[in-house]
């Protein structure tokens, strides 16, 4: 009988990898990935202001993910993600943006709701669960709040959205995508109308983080500067 193939070592490693990882850690290393721009280093600081956690914790979290090479750490430049610790981050990433996306369109919850629900269970989905998810869904690009999700190979769509807040008044524009981490803002933006796909006019945006004025169909809305700056949108290409 032939002996095992290096893909079956691979799965095998990768398996036995999956089962010392915690919540904790995979909920690092979507922090850290969230965190990380491009080839930057994230500093421990910077982590434990996302997580909301105290440095000493964070370090002793990041020395035990560097040991399971998930992260590499050096002491005075930070933390970044492994090409092991890169594929675990979007495997959590893309449950939690699947999950999101069932709870709103299966179950009926408002989006507002579904982030700390998802977080909840993000954790627990298995890989037959998050086939069916997604096949339900018809293999979805984007979540509720237009987050892109990451396909099952890794790979994450790509955008070039703006800021609401950069546009020029008499620019017309589709709104793309609304940050999940503030549930006052998506319930705001629910009463007057806003979601990804909406399309809307900027009639004015004041400079360094001022209010937007915008008009729908339902009418012309005042966006506050703070939301404005998390709000991205495609500009509407002339026909």
């Amino acid at each position: 009988m032939p002996g095992p193939t290096p893909a079956d070592n691979h799965a095998r490693q990768s398996g036995s990898l999956h089962s010392t990882i915690s919540p904790a850690m995979e909920d690092y290393l979507k922090a850290i990935y969230r965190l990380q721009q491009g080839d930057d280093r994230v500093t421990t600081l910077a982590l434990a202001a996302e997580l909301g956690l105290s440095s000493p914790s964070v370090t002793n979290m990041v020395k035990r993910l560097a040991e399971l090479s998930l992260v590499e750490h050096s002491r005075y430049y930070g933390v970044r993600l492994t090409d092991a610790g890169t594929k675990i981050a979007l495997e959590v990433i893309r449950h939690h943006r699947l999950l999101e996306l069932y709870l709103a369109d299966a179950m009926g919850y408002d989006w507002d709701k579904v982030h700390e629900e998802a977080e909840r269970l993000e954790h627990h989905v298995s890989r037959e669960f998050e086939s069916r998810m997604d096949e339900l869904l018809g293999h979805p690009q984007y979540d509720p709040h237009g987050d892109p999700i990451p396909t099952r190979q890794g790979k994450m769509p790509r955008a070039s959205w703006q800021p609401l807040s950069d546009q020029r008044p008499g620019t017309k524009v589709v709104l793309r995508r609304v940050s999940d981490r503030d549930s006052d803002h998506l319930r705001f933006l629910s009463e007057i109308g806003l979601a990804p796909g909406t399309d809307l006019e900027v009639v004015t945006c004041e400079p360094d983080d001022g209010d937007c004025r915008i008009r729908t169909e339902t009418g012309a809305h005042t966006i506050p500067g703070e939301l404005a700056s998390c709000m991205q949108v495609e500009r509407i290409r002339k026909s």
